[in-house]
């Protein structure tokens, strides 16, 4: 997990009124999000962070494991389900309807538990936020494969969650928007294998670590050479939005290769030699461990005995109400209405009375069924 900043960029335009008077316009929009230097205070982040105090900063996965559930620790993969599950719910990660409908069901069994009838009223699942725009269609879908996860822990649900999560796609790139020729819109992704290339949400081309012989940048231009199959080299070249988001992709491309590529021992040599690949004397080294030396440490006893995962409530909103359907061949609705639902409502409750106390039919017992329908009504 590592600490990020999102730097706001300032955008002018002139209009040009029917009276040829000019109107001057600004706005801010959120741009590219920064990672922090754990090893810099924040008033040596200057060039990033152009506001504040107060300073609003995010904890997120920086490097995303290729397989999550091989992850030794439960909280650590508990961690990465809650990274990933914002990230598809913000758009990031990209899912078919039937892929979200089994990952938000595995979110919900893990929240909530086993599907009960008497806890889990009708529009449960609609008070829960799981892709951008969700729809009714979506939670109805997310209802009828959570009956049939009964008996799976949280631990196993996220698990689950993750195993499909990772087979898609877009997991674990970290997109960086530049232009390409003739000033087309390109993604630049960052993977644990390599760099990917997107043009119009298609990948067009793909560059693995072993290949990348070298990563250069200088003012808003990018240059990303690759070893070819027959021993020659090709340059691609992008341009970036900014200087800042530049030299940005060019340190996380840096930090990307030496994390996942890179042997134990030659980790602190590469990481030189691609820094010396900078421009104006820029000399950044990735200072952390990389992924094959956390796999030998054995510093750390991993899994740690008794380590309790506290898991948070998830963000809730209030229920979809009921939307109204066609109407039938003989002009009747086809919509249940609320006080229906309210009878069916109070019809279970009524099983559940019958079924624990034994009913009879008595005066006080009339009075004592009564009381416990008004209770659970109120709960």
């Amino acid at each position: 997990m590592s600490c990020f900043c999102s730097v706001q960029e300032e955008f002018y335009c002139e209009v040009l009124l029917l009276d040829e008077t000019k109107l001057t316009l600004t706005s801010q929009q959120q741009a590219i999000k920064y990672w922090l230097d754990p090893t810099k205070t924040l008033a040596e982040h200057k060039d990033l962070i152009t506001t504040g105090p107060p300073y609003t900063l995010y904890f997120g996965v920086k490097f995303y494991a290729e397989d999550p559930c091989k992850l030794k620790e439960e909280i650590t993969r508990y961690q990465f389900f809650l990274q990933v599950k914002q990230d598809v719910l913000q758009g990031r990660l990209p899912c078919p309807f039937n892929i979200s409908a089994q990952m938000a069901a595995l979110a919900i069994q893990s929240e909530l538990g086993d599907y009960d009838p008497y806890r889990h009223m009708p529009g449960y699942v609609s008070e829960y936020r799981f892709v951008p725009d969700q729809k009714e269609d979506l939670e109805d879908s997310v209802e009828q494969i959570h009956k049939t996860l009964m008996g799976q822990t949280p631990s196993e649900a996220e698990n689950n969650y993750l195993n499909i999560a990772k087979t898609l796609e877009m997991y674990g790139v970290d997109l960086h928007p530049v232009f390409g020729e003739k000033q087309s819109e390109y993604f630049l992704g960052l993977t644990p294998v390599g760099v990917v290339v997107y043009k119009n949400k298609t990948q067009v081309g793909k560059y693995f670590w072993p290949r990348i012989t070298k990563v250069f940048f200088k003012e808003t231009q990018f240059e990303l050479r690759v070893l070819g199959k027959d021993g020659s080299e090709t340059s691609f070249f992008f341009e970036a939005p900014s200087k800042t988001a530049c030299k940005n992709l060019w340190k996380c491309c840096v930090e990307h290769h030496t994390f996942f590529r890179m042997p134990e021992n030659d980790s602190n040599t590469l990481t030189r030699k691609l820094s010396k690949l900078g421009s104006l004397g820029s000399r950044h080294r990735y200072s952390g461990k990389t992924a094959m030396q956390m796999g030998k440490d054995q510093s750390v006893g991993l899994p740690r005995p008794d380590l309790e995962v506290v898991r948070t409530r998830s963000k809730t909103y209030p229920k979809r109400s009921a939307q109204p359907t066609a109407r039938n061949v003989h002009g009747g609705s086809a919509r249940k209405t609320g006080k229906q639902e309210k009878w069916r409502w109070m019809a279970s409750m009524l099983k559940v009375y019958l079924k624990k106390n034994n009913f009879k039919k008595s005066k006080n017992q009339i009075y004592s069924l009564s009381s416990y329908l008004r209770c659970r009504q109120s709960t």
